[in-house]
């Protein structure tokens, strides 16, 4: 692949704005808005929440555990065609991978298919895992152009990380996982507790399994809420308080319960509350984040990704985890997932969010600065 597929070239005198960054570093016209804070006159006090929700977002692991085909979509010879020829003429244009869009990756076959994905994975289950993607015969370089090509028709790509990966890679680097405030997880072998990522979508890409472990668990965060209403309602009314909320409304009548999750980052706060600086964490918070973690473990559905395989799941009513693994020895490769983290903002059917970026098309993710959004096709 042309080195122009997996850098952007930046000029270090150049000023960009929030609105109109410029093109030399963000080549589809867009940044990611990063972390913001959520707008505290629009949270509303536990209350307000609903004591059961219903609908399709709420579904028990018995509902598909045993019926993969709801869940599973495997590509046709047609489908695979299609993606090869808009990733190969992707490539010629010569367009830096970090500018891929809809319109530079044309799929007219697939796009109705992919709307009504689109929509499942926000206002429906959540989830759905694509087999049979040629990973093997088309290799990273051109797997990681149909990937993002594929993404596009789901969201907009975000920065993952401060260095602006918009194509991330989980994958086992050597990192100590016992450092929590310095390293993300994604970057160790360690088990990974039920999350949400800053996205509206996920997207995981498998290049490679590992040995042993490192399988998937997901679990409707709409079903666990209305467990927890029934069973221990205290833990949903800690979750909901906007000291360090987890729980959110969407604003507007009759809004959907929204989940922000990341015991990681929670439990690094530590590094704080040690020195004074902010409170430590209460009971009542440190046993409703060990209780959340136990009840998506009882009611989770456990996916196993193979080669080729592609799970997108929802952000906002779906939590997900991951085993601890062991690699497979050398000269084999190592475990190695593809990630996408994706926004839908509420302009174009995304969740209405109690946060200033809700209508940004590139709503969440990591934003360090002008930092460039950045496309490398392995860990680094």
């Amino acid at each position: 692949m042309a080195p122009g597929l997996t850098e952007t070239s930046v000029d270090p005198r150049a000023v960009f704005s929030y609105d109109k960054p410029s093109k030399a570093v963000f080549p589809d016209g867009l940044k990611t808005s990063g972390q913001c804070p959520p707008k505290y006159e629009q949270l509303v006090p536990y209350e307000r929440f609903p004591k059961e929700i219903s609908g399709p977002t709420v579904w028990d692991n018995e509902d598909y555990k045993n019926n993969p085909e709801r869940w599973t979509h495997y590509f046709s010879e047609e489908e695979v065609k299609e993606m090869s020829d808009a990733a190969d003429e992707f490539i010629a244009s010569g367009t830096p991978l970090t500018g891929i869009t809809k319109d530079k990756f044309r799929l007219p076959s697939m796009s109705v298919f992919l709307e009504a994905l689109r929509k499942e994975i926000l206002d429906g289950k959540g989830f759905l895992l694509f087999k049979g993607f040629p990973v093997k015969e088309w290799g990273n370089a051109k797997s990681a152009v149909a990937y993002m090509g594929l993404g596009t028709y789901l969201g907009y790509f975000v920065a993952q990380n401060g260095p602006g990966h918009v194509l991330g890679h989980v994958k086992d680097t050597g990192a100590d996982a016992t450092q929590i405030d310095k390293v993300r997880i994604y970057r160790t072998a360690a088990r990974q507790f039920f999350h949400a990522d800053d996205s509206d979508i996920v997207g995981l890409l498998c290049i490679a399994r590992s040995l042993e472990g490192g399988e998937s668990d997901i679990a409707s965060s709409h079903h666990v809420f209305n467990v927890l209403q029934r069973e221990q309602p205290d833990v949903i009314e800690t979750l909901a308080q906007p000291i360090l909320p987890v729980i959110y409304k969407e604003t507007g009548t009759d809004g959907r319960v929204y989940t922000k999750w990341d015991p990681y980052y929670v439990h690094s706060l530590t590094r704080f509350s040690n020195a004074g600086i902010i409170p430590p964490l209460s009971e009542a918070q440190h046993k409703a984040a060990r209780v959340l973690e136990e009840t998506c473990q009882r009611l989770a559905l456990h996916i196993i990704l193979e080669v080729g395989d592609i799970q997108f799941l929802s952000n906002a009513h779906v939590l997900h985890s991951r085993t601890a693994y062991k690699d497979s020895p050398p000269p084999h490769p190592a475990r190695h997932l593809m990630r996408l983290w994706l926004a839908t903002p509420e302009t174009e059917g995304g969740w209405k969010l109690p946060f200033v970026d809700s209508a940004h098309k590139k709503r969440g993710g990591v934003q360090v600065d002008d930092t460039p959004p950045r496309a490398p096709l392995d860990a680094e």
